[in-house]
């Protein structure tokens, strides 16, 4: 039989045992290694949870820190072995079947909490010890003489057995005595040590208020202080200390000496500095991440006046089709190629390259010239991509869009001025990809409106915000009212009246245009009710309402059944509603996009082809879509506004015309604006037509007062 597998807390035990192996021999304890593990698995038991957990808890690993302290695992030897077991097999034995990337990223925050933990309570058992210390100093001082030698032994132990260094100098700066924690740290003997003077420890990385806060201390103003600081070790390293300098003081609270405890820092400093570029750099491609580029942004935005900036934002075009076609480990290598290319193409002061993530990089130049470097780096980025990029034994060609930002620094905020640049990139990518655009402050606006708008209209739906206006079409013959076409407004809180063109293209990228739609629908047949009431259907024929149907909702599947129920519900007969559809929408269309629009002629409602003339569609195509009426564009027609008329406008109208009425069609027009151009349409034989010649779109109640002069007429 096969033995059974391993269970999670023999994994458990596994991971404690490897991590007790490691740290045992560095610890100071009385503890034998098996009472050690012992001592060690509630923290192992602590990370295991938190890995597994479905929050992230620092405090977790900040514990677990914290705990190695207190099992007196001080040195930082000991840090550095548990962090590197705990990155070698914490996921290893503990994360299971969980997704891997995750767990390793998590262990990775876990270990930043260790030493965050660790170094926390190391400072507070410091301190601890610093005051045991400056006590013990301060008595051994102001003991009376029978009590002296007690005194200087007690002092002795604590000064010798320290763990951390501890250096006495006099008010000169020379060096008395050295304990043996800082005569490891430095690396060099007693006499070497004692021969130095404090002042000549300098170092490049000191902080400026270093040496002001000694001078201090030494003229009897300050008690202590502590600080970070660096110093040079006689092999050339460089040691790195949590710094406190206390001043003693004589019976008659004269300055006599300074006391020095140094904690070593070293190995915790560099583990944060590689913590830190973890944090702020891409680790697909070794680029400065968001997190850094922002750093830098803010930075450069803030520098002086007469100082200058400028962006360029990259974006590839086409990388998903990469990823989905060729699979994500090219898309990555991919990826890499263009961060190398980029990182090669701003290498001067003040620039960087960085990456945002996904197939988003950025590029950064400062200075007070940068009207010009930053047409220069967007150049060089483009001649960048221009080489083929050469994977699983392809070519693939490598194109992108960039933004381009720059102006001074101090007029807006590293947000600001990269909402701009994507604005501007979309621009680029809008006109073709493989290009540059400059960012342009009107079309930034427009754009910051119309995502304004976008995601406003879904509230501004359920508000009631939105209101219909009508405008009548009108017969050539007779000069009477036959009905309207509903043109749907938008009445915006900030904005006032915004005309279809402002909104409509935005509800169809939404998919909102299906609900407006809808409800346009129903408002404009419950009007043509209300209408019908009034005047009845008369002798001239019955009123009709034109509504406009967008190419999302010809395609959506309720179409019918959502134009069956409002006529039911409205009570109105088909024959009262015509549905215009645009001739683009319908140029190439199938049997199963034409499929409703047939099953809604075949009720009654009326199709008409809107914007006829601008689709380039073939005239021959007409036979097979089931519309009822042509809605010529005004583009045919503008040449009548004027006498004579444009002879080649009048042919065209009038074989559109003549072609029409032999396929049973009727010929509206549209833009209509004097009376010279109505007369003749009126005799190329139009049936019906609209614009301002008649009157511009308004009110239902507009509509009721035309057509009652016209009964009344």
């Amino acid at each position: 039989m096969s033995a059974e597998p391993d269970g999670p807390e023999d994994r458990l035990r596994r991971l404690t045992t490897i991590w007790s192996r490691a740290v045992f021999p560095v610890t100071s304890t009385s503890l034998t290694r098996p009472e050690f593990e012992e001592r060690l698995l509630p923290l192992a038991r602590r990370l295991s949870d938190a890995l597994r957990a479905r929050a992230f808890d620092a405090g977790a690993g900040e514990e677990v820190g914290a705990g190695l302290v207190h099992a007196h695992c001080t040195a930082p030897e000991a840090l550095s072995r548990s962090l590197d077991c705990v990155d070698a097999y914490l996921v290893l034995y503990c994360g299971e079947d969980g997704p891997q990337e995750d767990l390793r990223a998590r262990s990775s925050r876990l270990q930043h909490a260790m030493a965050a933990g660790f170094a926390r309570a190391l400072r507070e058992r410091t301190l601890a010890e610093q005051e045991a210390i400056a006590q013990a100093a301060l008595r051994a001082q102001g003991v009376v003489a029978q009590a002296l030698h007690a005194s200087e032994a007690r002092f002795r132990a604590v000064f010798e057995g320290a763990a951390i260094g501890i250096g006495i100098a006099d008010l000169e700066g020379n060096v008395l005595q050295v304990n043996g924690a800082l005569l490891r740290m430095f690396g060099g003997s007693e006499q070497s040590m004692r021969s130095r003077n404090v002042r000549d420890w300098t170092h490049a990385e000191d902080a400026p208020q270093v040496w002001r806060l000694y001078e201090e201390l030494v003229a009897g103003e300050r008690e202590h202080y502590h600080v970070e600081k660096a110093f040079s070790r006689p092999d050339g390293t460089v040691l790195w200390t949590n710094l406190t300098v206390s001043l003693l003081r004589d019976a008659d609270g004269n300055p006599q000496y300074q006391l020095a405890l140094m904690e070593d820092t070293t190995e915790r400093r560099l583990l944060n500095l590689r913590l830190r570029y973890e944090a702020t750099h891409d680790a697909l491609t070794g680029l400065p991440n968001r997190t850094l580029f922002f750093e830098r942004l803010e930075k450069a935005l803030n520098a002086g006046e007469g100082q200058r900036f400028g962006l360029c934002y990259l974006d590839l075009d086409g990388f998903k089709t990469i990823n989905d076609s060729l699979g994500h480990a090219a898309g990555d290598r991919l990826l890499v190629e263009v961060a190398d290319r980029l990182q090669a193409c701003a290498t001067a002061p003040g620039e960087m390259v960085a990456r945002l993530g996904g197939d988003e990089f950025v590029a950064l130049t400062t200075g007070p010239d940068t009207e010009r470097e930053v047409d220069e780096l967007a150049a060089r980025i483009m001649n960048a991509l221009l080489a083929p990029v050469r994977i699983e034994g392809r070519e693939l060609t490598v194109r992108g869009s960039v933004g381009v930002v720059e102006g001074p620094v101090g007029e807006r905020s590293a947000a600001e001025v990269l909402r701009s640049a994507d604005i501007t990139m979309y621009r680029a990518k809008s006109a073709g990809g493989n290009r540059f655009e400059l960012a342009d402050p009107e079309a930034d606006a427009r754009a910051i409106t119309r995502h304004g708008l976008t995601t406003a209209l879904p509230a501004a739906l359920d508000r009631g915000e939105f209101f219909i206006e009508y405008q009548p079409l009108v017969h050539l013959g007779d000069g009477s009212v036959r009905g309207a076409e509903a043109l749907v407004r938008w009445l915006h809180p900030q904005h006032g009246v915004l005309g279809p063109d402002r909104f409509i293209p935005l509800a169809e990228h939404t998919g909102l245009i299906v609900p407006l739609g809808r409800w346009v629908m129903e408002q404009s047949v419950r009007q043509a009710r209300e209408w019908r009431e009034l005047h009845g259907d008369g002798t001239e024929g019955p009123l009709r309402i034109n509504v406009n149907l967008s190419p999302c909702q010809l395609t959506h599947p309720r179409l019918v059944q959502d134009t069956v129920d409002i006529l039911e519900r409205t009570g109105v007969t088909p024959d009262a509603l015509c549905l215009e559809v645009t001739e683009s929408a319908l140029i190439g269309a199938d049997d199963d996009l034409l499929k409703p629009l047939r099953r809604l002629a075949e009720m009654g409602v009326d199709i008409a082809l809107d914007d006829f003339g601008t689709g380039y569609s073939n005239l021959a195509n007409l036979r097979r879509l089931p519309v009822s009426v042509l809605k010529l564009d005004r583009s045919f027609t503008q040449g009548m506004q004027r006498f004579p008329a444009d002879p080649v406008d009048l042919k065209i109208v009038e074989g559109i015309v003549a072609l029409a009425h032999s396929l049973d069609l009727a010929v509206t027009v549209e833009g209509v604006e004097t009376g010279a151009q109505a007369e003749q349409l009126r005799i190329l034989g139009c049936d019906t037509a609209q614009g301002w010649y008649y009157a511009r779109p308004g009110p239902p109640d507009r509509l009721h007062e035309l057509a009652l002069a016209d009964a009344t007429g």
